[in-house]
Parts: C-alpha cells; sequence; structure tokens
C-alpha cells in the first residue's frame, strides 16, 4: 500500500442557516455582532428566521467584491466549499439576486462608515509629517452596465452627435496616505465634478491633518472650508490664478491671499513655485512649473524644499483606486443592474477594500519599523479569497498572527524602490487624454526629479491637462 498523508481542520462557523455568512478571516475585521448591529440599525433585520437570513446576504455581497471575476453560483460554493458536512441548500442565482434586492444598499453603507477612517497609529513611517496625518483627496471613474435601468442616472458621455463609451460613476474618496485606508468616500453621476463630491468629505477633516490634493481641487471655497475645518492643506494651483506676492520668506515661497467678494475676508496662503525637471532612465527629459498653495505659514517649520517632496505622497490616492479598480474589480464593469444594487456593489467593494487595509496595517502592528506601503495589496487579496474558500480565521484564534498578516510579512514588497513612472497608451478611441498621445513612455521607467525653489514672475505656462 502506498504511504499516504492525512491532514484535518477544525472549522468553526455561525451555526445552521447562518453558516455560510463568513467572509473568512476577514470576518474578524467585521463580525456578526456589527453585521447584525448594523442590520438592526437601518432596519434590515428578518422577521422570520429564512433559508437566506439578512446576515448571511450582506456577506454574500462582500465576498461578490471579493471575487468580482466570479458569478454568484460560484461566490455561494466559495462561501461554502469547506462546509460541505453541514450539508446546506443550494440557492438558486435568482433567489440570490432577489435577497439582494431584499437586503438594500443601506446596511453595506452603514458598514463601510463604520469600518471607514485613519488606521496608522501616530508616529507610523509615511503617514505623518510634524506630527500631522497626511491625507489625500481624489477621484477616479468606474464603469456601470450600459442598461436603460442606470443610463438616466449615469448618463454615457456625449459628443456632437453620438454617445459612447460606458456609463460612468464617479468616486472621490479621502485616503491616507502610506496605509491607503479609506477615511470616507462618496460616489455618484460623473457629470458632477470631484469639487462637487470632495466638499461632502470635509466633515471627515480635522485639524491633525493635512490635506494633499491636484489642481482639480484649487478652489476658493474649497480651500476655505478646508482651512476652517481646522485642517492643514497643501493644493497644487493651475495657470487660471495669479496670486499677487505679499511678502517674500527666506526659504523662496512668499505669502499672499486668496478669495473673492465684497468685503469678504481673504484666506493667508503661502506660494511654493518651482521649476521641475523629470529624467527618465531612457534620457528622456521633461520640464514643469510647480505652483503649490498651502495654509502652512511658518517657512522655518515647514521649509519649501519639505513640502514639494511631501506632495508626492498625493499618489497615494491613485494607488488606492489602482488596487480598487485593477486588482480587485480587474478593469471590469460593475454588475448591477439598479440603482440601489449599483450602491450596494460599490459600498461592499469600499468596505472589502477598507477591511483587507486593517487587516493588513493590523500586521504590521508588532513592526512598526515597516512602512504601510511595503504591503502588497495583491497578496493581501489572494490570501483573504484562501481563508474564504477554507472557511478558517473566522473567529480569532489563540496564534499570535493570522493567517493574512503572515502571508503579507512573508510577502513585503522591496525596502527601497526608487521612483518609478508608469507607462501610459491610449487605448480607448474616445479617451480624452487624445491630446497628450505620445507624450508619456510608453514602458515603465524609473525616474530622478530636481526641484528649484524659483519666483514665476509672468506666472505659470499652459501645460496639457493629463
Amino acid at each position: 500500500m502506498q504511504e499516504k498523508s492525512v491532514i484535518t481542520s477544525v472549522i468553526e462557523t455561525a451555526p445552521g442557516v447562518f453558516a455560510p455568512g463568513h467572509l473568512g478571516e476577514l470576518t474578524q475585521i467585521m463580525d456578526f455582532a456589527l453585521v447584525d448591529a448594523v442590520l438592526e440599525e437601518v432596519g434590515g433585520r428578518e422577521k422570520r428566521i429564512r433559508l437566506l437570513p439578512s446576515r448571511v446576504v450582506v456577506y454574500f455581497v462582500l465576498a461578490l467584491a471579493l471575487f468580482e471575476h466570479c458569478s454568484y453560483r460560484t461566490v455561494w460554493s466559495k462561501l461554502t466549499a469547506a462546509l460541505a458536512p453541514l450539508a446546506l441548500p443550494v440557492p438558486a442565482v435568482s433567489s440570490l439576486a432577489r435577497a439582494r434586492r431584499r437586503v438594500g444598499s443601506a446596511p453595506l453603507r452603514r458598514l463601510f462608515e463604520a469600518l471607514a477612517g485613519p488606521v496608522a497609529r501616530p508616529g507610523r513611517s509615511g503617514s505623518f509629517y510634524r506630527g500631522l496625518r497626511l491625507v489625500a483627496v481624489d477621484g477616479t471613474l468606474l464603469h456601470t452596465p450600459d442598461d436603460a435601468t442606470l443610463t438616466w442616472r449615469y448618463p454615457k458621455r456625449t459628443g456632437e452627435t453620438l454617445e459612447f463609451g460606458y456609463p460612468l460613476l464617479r468616486l472621490v474618496a479621502l485616503v491616507e496616505c502610506g496605509t491607503r485606508a479609506l477615511i470616507a468616500a462618496t460616489f455618484g453621476p460623473e457629470s458632477d465634478g470631484e469639487l462637487t463630491y470632495a466638499r461632502r468629505l470635509l466633515t471627515s477633516l480635522d485639524a491633525a491633518m493635512l490635506l494633499l490634493a491636484d489642481t482639480g481641487f484649487d478652489g476658493n471655497d474649497f480651500l476655505n472650508a478646508v482651512h476652517h475645518s481646522g485642517a492643514r492643506f497643501l493644493v497644487r494651483s493651475g495657470t487660471r490664478r495669479n496670486p499677487t506676492a505679499i511678502e517674500h520668506m527666506p526659504d523662496g515661497s512668499y505669502l499672499t491671499r486668496i478669495g473673492y467678494g465684497v468685503m469678504r475676508p481673504l484666506l493667508p496662503v503661502r506660494v511654493i513655485e518651482a521649476a521641475v525637471t523629470v529624467t527618465l532612465t531612457d534620457g528622456t527629459v521633461r520640464r514643469e512649473q510647480w505652483r503649490l498653495l498651502t495654509n502652512l505659514l511658518d517657512p522655518t517649520r515647514y521649509p519649501a524644499g519639505d513640502l514639494i517632496a511631501l506632495y508626492h505622497r498625493r499618489w497615494q490616492a491613485e494607488t488606492a483606486y489602482f488596487s480598487l479598480k485593477a486588482t480587485m474589480l480587474d478593469g471590469r464593469v460593475l454588475r448591477s443592474r439598479s440603482i440601489d444594487g449599483l450602491d450596494q456593489e460599490v459600498y461592499a467593494l469600499l468596505t472589502t477594500y477598507q477591511a483587507l487595509t486593517r487587516t493588513g496595517d493590523d500586521a504590521l502592528g508588532s513592526r512598526p519599523e515597516i512602512p504601510g506601503d511595503r504591503i502588497s495589496f495583491t497578496v493581501l487579496v489572494n490570501s483573504a479569497a484562501d481563508t474564504v474558500t477554507t472557511a478558517l480565521g473566522i473567529f480569532p484564534g489563540p496564534d499570535a498572527l493570522s493567517i493574512i498578516g503572515q502571508a503579507v510579512l512573508d510577502n513585503l514588497l522591496p525596502a527601497r524602490r526608487r521612483q518609478r513612472v508608469r507607462a501610459r497608451t491610449r487605448k480607448n478611441p474616445t479617451s480624452k487624454y487624445g491630446p497628450n498621445t505620445g507624450q508619456h513612455p510608453q514602458q515603465a521607467q524609473n525616474y530622478a526629479v530636481h526641484a528649484t525653489i524659483t519666483f514665476f514672475e509672468h506666472g505659470l505656462s499652459s501645460r496639457s491637462r493629463r
């Protein structure tokens, strides 16, 4: 007889029809008590026990976000793969779809609000600057199905004579730098601009934060609102602004005031202007003019050179969106074909992303010297998905380190990575970035950047949109 090994594991899950309601080890972040409390708060608890209880449906929707490439039936099979001895019923796809509609989007929205927020501990490398928590705001677009049930709210882009592309959903989020955790998020039709959505996030700012943003957020009213929230800001300014220097600082920056209106108090800000030279590995040199606005007025405590280098961390928001759109969604169109279903799906996507981020940060709890940006989000997603299929880690165990945490620490990204620019190729013939074709590298390259603080006497020169 051939030798063989027998491996057994103990599966702990909820009893009876509640057993499929889990998300593997991520259930420790979104535990049964939290989901039940959210359902109770929004009035989503059932009056009788069904074969698909509301709690189970919430976890099923979260699993759909973790397995965006899978069908309803496949996702259900992953939730129950390790629960075969329980002989659980297999619901029809139509039953799962009806259960989603019954639960609605409110529980997922409230669950996201409960999990959202900064996760970096004070002093975490990459997340703080002189005691201020670094946060970035930016927007992105998600594709929705081209269906009449959605296009009345999420219209397609239109040209002079034709509509084109998929209907678009605009997502704007406040992201913690370093950990890339979501502090707050909002979304809606693309026809509303980023500033419209960003104003909804102002209540999530506080006096301990420094907000980083690009030129899309260089608005007088918005910056004034950020200032009155108590937060500091560091925002790139565009060519339409022509500030008048009131006082020049020793570090090359200068003070001015922004605002408009009759007898309206103007906001004092500090302006940092710099000539930036970017040199790619292939020898290509690109020169840009930067103008940054900030309400950090003390040039001694906050030197201009530090703030120019700090502005690069704004790209943490772009990295978070890449994780959502490329790693989790894998570039796919959202699957829901109703407005409430679409809201439910997006909140499930954001909630699952935030749970993954919190789990990754927990893994570094005993290693504070490791910055959060060394965590591989792909490893987080894959290891979390494995625990769903095996139904392991649903309840906290005696081990000091979780399954996902061990995978994260075993697969850290390199400690020192050179600055790298992504390749940009216009694949969509209807892209609004057509004028920029050929202006960016066709292959990813390392680059070096050099900034010289200066004063542009004649203002900024126009730059192409990208």
